[in-house]
């Protein structure tokens, strides 16, 4: 890319899940990248400065327009570079569906699993804020109840993966067929995260050989090409440029939401989140982008998923 205002910048950390399904994204469209590692734990001040406030892993920026939510960063990719398609067939809006399941239920049963199976050993920093994130207020107990609860989780998760295992018995390399889409990112994250942060991972995915044989096919799919960036740097890029994304409201508005019109956004759970607050810029069915300023990242356009998230009318 020679346009460093139109670059993907990525604000992550390697051991994130989430950001893998991203990087994995990156890799089925061998896009380049530009990495700005971010802290595990908040603080996170420099992410967060762009943000508005949202904390969570990963957040992408191009320009000044920032996207928060893999369900948004895919979105937008698949805008941006649409060949190779993330949707090789024409079940679209049924992969969709599906997504909302895994990033859901089939995450949050391996979050549950992997935290749970740490028990004591977890560090009490990770354990509060993670607990918090994903268990709620009474995260203290979820986590107890997690560990008390291990081999339900175990049956739980082995459900979904025979039915991945299922689907590719036929020899293909991909769920789709010949060609990886998105649902294989969305996928192949829990997957990774349970191989790699639970004990008991590579003995209980050794029951699902074309689970395997599909796992390697994705890992073989690369992250594309990134190269190193500093925060500060990230920072500049975004003061430097303007919002470059669509303007309006779209019909049948359920909300009754215009552009210019105040609103706060936080994901739609209890996860003791500080809410985003900004002017609306675009609203439709997918998506919900407002413009925020300060001094320090100067006008910036934040985006969101509309499924999972809250807006509220200031």
């Amino acid at each position: 890319m020679t346009n460093t205002t139109a670059a993907i910048v990525f604000h992550n950390y390697p051991q994130s899940p989430v950001a893998e399904k991203v990087r994995v994204a990156f890799g089925i469209k061998t896009l380049s990248w530009h990495d700005v590692e971010i802290p595990r734990l908040p603080p996170k001040p420099m992410l967060t400065a762009l943000t508005g406030g949202y904390r969570r892993t990963p957040v992408m920026q191009i320009g000044a327009d920032i996207y928060c939510d893999s369900q948004c960063i895919i979105h937008e990719l698949e805008r941006r570079y649409p060949t190779p398609s993330y949707m090789p067939t024409s079940d679209a809006g049924l992969m969709w569906c599906l997504s909302r399941y895994t990033d859901g239920e089939m995450f949050t049963l391996t979050v549950k699993l992997i935290l749970g199976s740490a028990g004591d050993t977890l560090p009490e920093d990770f354990a509060q804020d993670r607990g918090r994130l994903y268990l709620g207020e009474d995260w203290a107990d979820g986590l107890k109840r997690a560990n008390e609860q291990l081999p339900h989780l175990v049956s739980q998760l082995r459900a979904p993966l025979s039915w991945i295992n299922a689907q590719l018995s036929d020899g293909r390399a991909f769920l789709l067929g010949s060609a990886p889409a998105a649902i294989d990112a969305q996928i192949y994250y829990a997957v990774w995260f349970i191989r790699g942060r639970w004990s008991g991972g590579p003995s209980m995915l050794s029951e699902f050989p074309d689970l395997m044989r599909w796992e390697e096919n994705v890992r073989a799919l690369g992250h594309g090409t990134s190269k190193p960036m500093s925060a500060d740097a990230a920072i500049a890029l975004a003061k430097s440029s303007i919002p470059t994304s669509a303007i309006g409201v779209a019909e049948n508005e359920p909300q009754g939401l215009e552009t210019g019109m105040l609103v706060s956004i936080s994901p739609d759970l209890d996860g003791g989140e500080h809410p985003v607050s900004g002017k609306v810029r675009y609203a439709d069915a997918n998506t919900i982008s407002i413009e925020r300023s300060s001094d320090e990242v100067g006008q910036v356009c934040v985006h969101f998923p509309r499924a999972g998230y809250h807006v509220t009318v200031a």
